[in-house]
This record gives C-alpha cells, sequence and structure tokens, in this order.
C-alpha cells in the first residue's frame, strides 16, 4: 500500500512541475505499471497450482534458483523481485523511443524525477510510443521504437518475472534477471550509459557464474557461441558508429555528410551479409538491421560504451563483486568528467592488456 501511496504523491509532484505533458506521461507510467502489478501472483502459489503447464511449472522453478543466486552468490538485491509472475498477453512489456539528430549519434534526453536525464522514453502502449515517434520524425531526427521485454523501477517496487521474458533461452533469462537487478543495486542518476554498461557487465558474468553451476555443457557450448555471435555483430556495428561519428565531426558540409552517412549506412549492410554468411545465414537479427539509422547506433553505445571498462574494473579486483561494486559506487560517487576519464583510463589498460 505505502508503493501506491508514492505513486499518487509523485503524480502530484510532477503535475506542479511539469504541466499537462508531463503529468501525462507520468500517468501511463503509473497506471501502465499498476496494470501489470494486478496480473501478478507469487510463483511458489503458481508451482502449487495443478493448473498451471508443466512448461511454465519448469521454467518457473529454473527463475527462483536463479532468484537465488542472484542474490545469494552475485550479491545482488535480495527482495522480491523475480519472485512473482505475471502474464501481459503481449510480446513487450514497454517500447523504448530513441532518438539521435539526423547528422549526430548524440542520443536525445528526456529528464525525469529521481532518475535524472535517459536517452530513451518508454510507453506500456505502442501506440503512444509510435505517436511520439512521428511527431520525432517531422522534427528532423533519425527515431527507433524498439520492444522491451523487461524493465526496472529501480527497486521502487518488486519486478515480476513477465511472460515477455520466459520464452528466452535459459542463460539469456539468467542474464535478463541479473541485469535488472543490478540496476537495483546501483543507478547513477542521469547517466545511461553509464548505468546500462554497469549493468550488462553484472549480466556477463552473472551468466558466466551461473551456467559454471550447472552440469550442461551443451547449452553453455550453445550460449558462448550464441554470444559470440551477437559480439561478432556489436563490433560491426560499433566500427562503423566510429566512421559516421568522425564523419559528423569533421568541417565538410552538411550536404557531403549525407552523403557520406548513406554511403556508411548501405557498406554496413553489405558487411552485415556477409556476416551473416560467416553464421550461416542466420537470420535472428534481420529486422533489427532493417533501417539502421543513427538513433539505433545510440541505442547500441548505451549498453557497450563502458563495458570494456567495467570489465577491466571487474578483473583487477579479482573478480570479487562485493569489492567491484563498492568500486562503482565509489567511481559513481566522482564528478561525471572525472568517471568518464577513469572509465577511459580502463578501457584503455584494457586495450593494451588484450593487444600483448
Amino acid at each position: 500500500m505505502h508503493r501506491i501511496v508514492q505513486a499518487v504523491a509523485l503524480l502530484a509532484v510532477v503535475s506542479t512541475l511539469g504541466g499537462c505533458g508531463a503529468l501525462g506521461y507520468y500517468g501511463q507510467a503509473i497506471g501502465g505499471h499498476y496494470s501489470i502489478l494486478g496480473r501478478t501472483r507469487p510463483i511458489d502459489q503458481m508451482l502449487a497450482d495443478p493448473a498451471t503447464a508443466p512448461e511454465t511449472r519448469t521454467k518457473l522453478t529454473r527463475v527462483l534458483a536463479m532468484r537465488e543466486f542472484a542474490s545469494r552468490t552475485l550479491a545482488l538485491p535480495d527482495n522480491d523481485s523475480y519472485r512473482h509472475y505475471a502474464d501481459l498477453d503481449r510480446p513487450f512489456a514497454v517500447w523504448n523511443v530513441f532518438a539521435a539528430p539526423e547528422l549526430s549519434l548524440k542520443p536525445k534526453e528526456w529528464c525525469f524525477l529521481f532518475v535524472g536525464c535517459v536517452a530513451y522514453r518508454g510507453y506500456f502502449e505502442r501506440a503512444d510510443a509510435e505517436r511520439l515517434a512521428a511527431e520525432l520524425r517531422a522534427e528532423g531526427y533519425d527515431v527507433y521504437v524498439g520492444g522491451a521485454s523487461a524493465y526496472s523501477t529501480l527497486g521502487w517496487f518488486n519486478d515480476p518475472l513477465l511472460n515477455t521474458m520466459i520464452g528466452r533461452p535459459e542463460p539469456e533469462l539468467a542474464g535478463l534477471i541479473f541485469h535488472e537487478l543490478a540496476h537495483q543495486l546501483l543507478y547513477v542518476r542521469g547517466d545511461t550509459v553509464f548505468n546500462e554498461s554497469f549493468a550488462t557487465t553484472v549480466e556477463r558474468e552473472g551468466v558466466r557464474r551461473w551456467l559454471a553451476t550447472q552440469n550442461e555443457p551443451a547449452e553453455y557450448a550453445a550460449y558462448l557461441e550464441r554470444t559470440r555471435r551477437r559480439e561478432e555483430l556489436t563490433a560491426l556495428i560499433m566500427d562503423y558508429r566510429a566512421r559516421l561519428e568522425a564523419l559528423y565531426d569533421s568541417e565538410s558540409e552538411h550536404a557531403d555528410k549525407r552523403a557520406g552517412k548513406q554511403a556508411l549506412l548501405q557498406a554496413l549492410q553489405r558487411d552485415y551479409t556477409q556476416w551473416k554468411r560467416r553464421w550461416h545465414n542466420f537470420a535472428g537479427f534481420d529486422s533489427w538491421m532493417e533501417d539502421f539509422n543513427n538513433a539505433k547506433f545510440a541505442s547500441v553505445g548505451l549498453y557497450h560504451d563502458h563495458l570494456a571498462a567495467f570489465e577491466a574494473l571487474l578483473a583487477g579486483h579479482g573478480g570479487d563483486l562485493p569489492a567491484f561494486y563498492r568500486a562503482v559506487e565509489a567511481l559513481a560517487g566522482e564528478p561525471r568528467e572525472a568517471r568518464a576519464q577513469r572509465l577511459a583510463q580502463l578501457a584503455g589498460m584494457a586495450a593494451a592488456e588484450t593487444a600483448k
């Protein structure tokens, strides 16, 4: 009940600060979240229910094991998040809108109470997300609307497991839970790239440790192959992202930048075709690779820009996760510029070590 009171109080504050637009946005966020909470059931209750389908029962049993592993082994928050389940009867939990200028990879940011400024805007209804996307396109932005299977309330609420999540392969499901719990553990107001790169580091290390406890070598091998495939494509995208960044930062005329942008996007598609051939014509990313633009490049950067730095920081603490968390918390307390310099230094050290 106290969370409902907080939500109502938040909505009242927003109405005094941001006018009707802000009120409407926060209203859909609060309403959307509470509509999900209204569908939740404790997983323990579902496991005791004979009507629960056997496949769902197996998945939920594994989720509870992952959830215990997250708190006991990974030192992630121990609360009721992911110990309840909700079927939303839709493919995604939320739809996120990303936008970037025509000739820049700097994402547009939206600023909110408590969480600060973030590089996307999330909606519980796809129509609302598409409406904002249309407005941004009309203003000249490159726009990407992406469905997300999970979202985090950063510990304000106990986030439930959703039907949009459980269809994933087990390692990816575990990683998603670890990622979202990492957001609850540590969140830096107004620094999306820091937050997502940190959570992705915890996700990867958590999955590695989780799979090490499972006696399923074939599944681990398949996970490693999926990871290599995804990382190779990410490296390709990040390479083109760097090329576009150099183009946009150049002294070229806008017309030349536009022509250069189109040439690079076409080259990316050709290289993607070659990438697919190396991976036996795997088509799992085809829809994602369609209509690639600055907003998509920006969304990839959110999760990977500081990944090497955080992985180096974890390695520097001998893989001790609590020590790593303390180091990240100390880093989060630094001014933003100093934080960025330290992350760049860590990434440089990691690159030098790899080059040896």
